[in-house]
């Protein structure tokens, strides 16, 4: 089965990584055909495995022992990610509005409802969000020096890790390796 795994803390604050490297370290926990999108921690590969969370403990547990900091790991399988594309909660007219922009943050687990409401109170007319089972989407209706938000913020108010990637580079995985 294809899956992709959304890596957190690859390429920012310092902590740079090689993706030929990234692949290696994939390939030896025989996953077989790895690929890297773009060098923000996007892994695509094939798995027996049936099993996410399993997955997600490998892959942070040989990451850790290599890079020697935590890389919080949210995978997704194809199906899923073509669902997390269709249930932003945003009208498509609100989500082509010029200067719009959709951020998807990728979980491992639903926040607490209270968490949830907690964001919900922030939303404004620059900032929306929408949370899902795994998945927070955040729009965003100005550049981000203009906005109170960060994925950062986010997370801490939902209390729970996050890794956001704009919307455009998860439909873009999708449209290369859903085939």
């Amino acid at each position: 089965m294809k899956y992709v795994a959304f890596l957190r803390a690859i390429n920012v604050g310092g902590h740079t990584v090689k993706m030929d490297h990234l692949r290696s370290l994939f390939e030896s926990m025989d996953f077989t055909n790895v690929e890297t999108f773009i060098a923000s921690g996007n892994v695509i590969f094939d798995s027996k495995s049936k099993g996410s969370a399993s997955l997600e403990k490998k892959i942070e547990k040989q990451l850790q022992k290599s890079f020697g900091y935590e890389v919080k790991t949210f995978i997704r399988t194809l199906d899923e990610i073509a669902g997390v594309i269709r249930n932003s909660g945003f009208t498509t007219a609100e989500l082509e509005r010029s200067g719009n922009i959709l951020y998807i943050g990728f979980m491992s687990e639903t926040p607490e409802a209270s968490a949830i409401q907690k964001l919900m109170a922030l939303t404004d007319d620059v900032n929306d969000c929408h949370v899902g089972e795994r998945e927070v989407y955040w729009l965003r209706r100005t550049a981000v020096g203009e906005s109170q938000y960060s994925g950062g913020i986010i997370e801490k108010i939902l209390g729970t890790p996050i890794t956001f990637r704009n919307s455009t580079t998860v439909k873009k995985i999708l449209a290369k390796y859903a085939r």
